[in-house]
């Protein structure tokens, strides 16, 4: 995505560790509701962090997106269980949700077909030079094509659900 070096971000979860099932709370079997997220030190001159959640599983052909937020700031270390799903948010203040697959705002958990076997899901950090310049509400290929060029470090954390 980006031709400069990226730096690597560790992305953890209280929920679940790197590999291992995603509990049915944070599913659409569950509650639903977004897992805690930390993140740890960003690399110097980072101006906003973007989050995307997708399941390269789905049976469709571009990955299944379960959630895009983008302009967290950079003082932030991590989103809290439940964030609500409204475009923008209290906590970390200043950050913006975008459209999942579903064409709604904010988190929507791992719901994939009964008997599709294991779907990993893909929660990837990006720490950016300078904010996202959009609205709320971006899909995925927007943020992306937007972050272009301006991504300074990366990371993620990736958990399994099955039905």
């Amino acid at each position: 995505m980006d031709k400069r070096t990226v730096e690597k971000i560790a992305l953890r979860s209280s929920a679940f560790e790197e590999g291992q099932a995603i509990p049915m709370r944070y599913t659409g079997d569950g509650q639903d509701v977004s897992p805690p997220l930390s993140w740890g030190e960003l690399p110097e001159g980072t101006a906003a962090v973007a989050l995307i959640v997708d399941d390269p599983d789905a049976p469709t052909p571009k990955p299944w997106v379960h959630w895009v937020i983008y302009n967290i700031p950079a003082g932030a270390t991590g989103l809290p269980e439940a964030s609500p799903a409204t475009p923008e948010l209290a906590e970390p203040q200043g950050a913006v949700q975008g459209r999942n697959t579903w064409d709604t705002i904010g988190y929507k958990g791992p719901a994939p077909p009964k008997g599709h076997g294991v779907h990993h899901y893909h929660f990837k950090i990006y720490a950016l030079d300078q904010p996202v310049m959009t609205e709320p509400g971006a899909t995925k290929d927007e943020l992306l094509d937007r972050m272009s060029g301006n991504i300074i470090g990366q990371g993620e954390l990736t958990g399994t659900y099955q039905r």
